[in-house]
């Protein structure tokens, strides 16, 4: 935990902050080893970074006197990343992975390859969707939490959606096999679209294609789905 991602409900008052659940108050105390008087990094989500001081920690609750959380997150990346619904040990490390990253915008999508059973997963509880992404925000120092919307139709998402994204985006497709290696350091805003273990089916591949989306490739080696999330993002920007 690089920092504390304070939640509304946390300040008090303006300089005063008050923790109290579980998970940050373990980590402060087993991990940080935080004693009074520990100056540590916090963030409000959705808004500014800055120091706090430690005031009281005990089994109950975390108190923080607040100096100016003025500096700004880190720069989003400009992606929206619409991920094949992973199992569900995958779909948290790479819910952390791209968030950590910068990615703020994702889609959990069905395809053939996906377990129907995936989608009863409580990993897809919108508590511990909100867990896993915050746990990214805390690993860069980051405050703006991502959206994340479910598309359980891989059609419907292809003809009423994936048009949508891809007026303001350019459409990458990442799948093994493809001609076109995946590009460097680009700049203009992408949808990024990563298959699920096996890769999309061949019907798939092509309905993305016709869409308007570019087929990249990462290389001969087949990757593991938080694998090639985190190397795609950091080859494209």
């Amino acid at each position: 935990m690089n920092l504390i991602l304070l939640a509304p409900d946390d300040i008090e008052h303006d300089h005063l902050a008050c923790i109290r659940d579980p998970r940050r108050l373990h980590h402060l105390k087993e991990v940080h080893r935080a004693r009074i008087g520990d100056c540590m990094t916090l963030g409000v989500a959705g808004g500014g970074i800055g120091r706090g001081e430690l005031l009281a920690i005990d089994e109950h609750e975390a108190r923080f006197a607040l100096g100016n959380l003025d500096t700004p997150p880190p720069p989003p990346l400009p992606v929206h990343l619409v991920l094949a619904l992973p199992r569900p040990r995958m779909l948290a490390r790479s819910l952390e992975h791209a968030t950590a990253l910068g990615v703020k915008k994702v889609t959990l999508l069905h395809s053939q390859r996906v377990e129907k059973s995936y989608w009863q997963s409580p990993e897809l509880d919108p508590d511990k969707i909100h867990t896993h992404l915050v746990l990214g925000l805390e690993q860069a120092r980051d405050t703006v939490i991502p959206t994340v919307s479910l598309a359980k139709g891989f059609r419907p998402f292809v003809e009423n959606v994936l048009p949508q994204l891809l007026e303001t985006r350019r459409g990458l497709l990442a799948h093994p096999g493809m001609v076109q290696a995946c590009p460097r350091g680009i700049e203009e805003p992408v949808a990024l679209l990563v298959g699920p273990e096996g890769g999309f089916i061949p019907f798939e591949v092509e309905r993305l294609v016709e869409a308007g989306c570019e087929g990249i490739h990462l290389g001969p080696r087949i990757l593991r789905v938080e694998t090639a999330v985190t190397a795609l993002l950091a080859r494209l920007f």
